[in-house]
């Protein structure tokens, strides 16, 4: 069973999120997302200062087997991305909760997380597509 932190919210497409006090959003993808992957060879962010919007893609991680799109668990203005990933985007692979996030938003709407699953439902929804 892949690693499902508690403290993040997720979406079906296998991304996560994490809200720190301030109202900062760091967005991710999941142990089960990499998992699938595989090798992930490039992860393409959306640009410094773009809006991202909730349930759209914002990205991409492409992996010696297939490219997948990122989607954005939550809209808001990308404040920071995670450049080391472009040098090492294995990364993603090695540590996809801590360094492997990939970028970081300003919450359009705190309410937006209401309606995003939780560590028990994501699981779940993983357990259902194993």
């Amino acid at each position: 069973m892949s690693e499902i932190p508690s403290d993040l919210k997720y979406i079906e497409t296998h991304q996560w999120v994490r809200v720190d006090a301030d109202g900062t959003a760091t967005v991710g993808i999941t142990d089960f997302a990499q998992e699938q992957l595989g090798d992930v060879v490039y992860i393409g962010v959306p640009e410094m200062g773009a809006t991202v919007n909730g349930g759209e893609e914002a990205g991409v991680a492409e992996s010696v087997k297939s490219a997948s799109d990122v989607f954005s668990p939550v809209t808001g203005e990308v404040i920071e991305i995670n450049e080391k990933l472009e040098d090492e985007p294995e990364i993603v692979n090695e540590d996809p909760y801590g360094d492997g996030w990939m970028f970081k938003v300003r919450l359009a709407d705190e309410g937006e997380l209401e309606g995003l699953m939780d560590a028990a439902a994501y699981a779940e929804h993983v357990a259902a597509e194993e």
